[in-house]
């Protein structure tokens, strides 16, 4: 077994991070494999925190660096990139060895064998990042899923609808699901759309960077406009939110109670208690949340499918309900 005091003899400038237990946990063999024949270091995570850490250390001199795991992996990964402050130097690559995998299938990637081929030869794309209080995210923020929710999501679930199957969670495992008073305050947005300040009780707030909050459409968001879309949904009888095509048809249609927005950077103020927030699955708690897109974007090898901007053949700009 790799681990961090014993890694394969590989190119220090090619890094992969192992999460050893994540997804099926069948995936370790084949990796290392995998990681051995396109030259790569291999550090195996064996608990929190040690895919940042790995990251960080080995940014400064690395020019890749591969997260092999999950979403969470994939978040600790870029944050330990971010930290080194080498974001301008290294580029990440995405190896799907988790349960959904929606960041790797948002940038075209469809296996383990293809991810290698990708980090060899794909396309390098320069995507937005986004940054919580500090903490980098790729995918999406959410607020309203709690740590039970997110718990017990099952794989299928993940898989099925990605971070929805979370907000779907804390509706079905909280019986008296108390709304959240926020205040959420967006800056100038594109095309002179001006700054907009919105208060009152929501069950969810959902920023999005390269996840898309849809069901009927694709997955993926527009993620390299320097924009978040941000969709609030007030506060509602929570039967509306349950079984998996309300639920998606909830996110896709117009409705007088879902506020969307594109901003550059919001303001996310809960009036009473402190949230939880879900930054690519892992979990932040706090009572005021800043967000903006990272001045310095992040490169990634991406797959032949990813299109930077999906809605260009469709004419669907996001447009704000009210």
């Amino acid at each position: 077994m790799h681990s961090e005091g014993r890694d394969s003899d590989a190119d220090p400038r090619r890094v992969l991070v192992l999460n050893p237990v994540s997804g099926s946990q069948d995936h370790v063999d084949d990796i290392v494999e995998l990681a051995a024949d396109y030259g790569l270091t291999v550090r195996q995570t064996e608990g929190a925190g040690d895919a940042m850490r790995f990251a960080r250390d080995a940014a400064p001199e690395a020019d890749l660096i591969a997260a092999a795991g999950g979403d969470g992996t994939v978040n600790e990964v870029i944050n330990g990139i971010a930290a080194a402050d080498e974001l301008e130097t290294t580029t990440l690559a995405v190896v799907p060895a988790g349960t959904g995998n929606n960041f790797a299938t948002n940038i075209g990637i469809t296996g383990l064998e293809h991810s290698f081929e990708v980090l060899e030869t794909g396309r390098r794309r320069r995507i937005d990042l986004g940054v919580a209080n500090d903490r980098a995210f790729v995918n999406s923020c959410v607020g309203g899923v709690t740590a039970e929710a997110s718990s017990e999501t099952t794989p299928d679930g993940k898989r099925a609808l990605g971070v929805l199957a979370y907000v779907k969670n804390t509706v079905a495992t909280v019986a008296d699901f108390d709304s959240l008073s926020l205040r959420v305050e967006t800056v100038e947005g594109p095309n002179g759309e001006a700054a907009q300040s919105w208060t009152g009780d929501a069950m969810f707030v959902l920023i999005g960077n390269c996840r898309r909050f849809t069901g009927t459409r694709t997955a993926q968001a527009h993620v390299e406009d320097e924009l978040f879309e941000v969709t609030i949904i007030e506060d509602a009888p929570a039967t509306n939110l349950l079984g998996d095509a309300a639920l998606e048809g909830l996110f896709d249609r117009e409705s007088a109670h879902i506020i969307r927005r594109r901003t550059p950077s919001l303001t996310v103020e809960s009036l009473e208690d402190s949230i939880e927030y879900s930054l690519d699955g892992e979990m932040l708690e706090t009572e005021t949340l800043r967000l903006k897109v990272n001045s310095q974007p992040l490169e990634v090898a991406v797959g032949e499918s990813y299109q930077e901007n999906p809605d260009a053949d469709e004419g669907w700009p996001l447009e704000p309900t009210h």
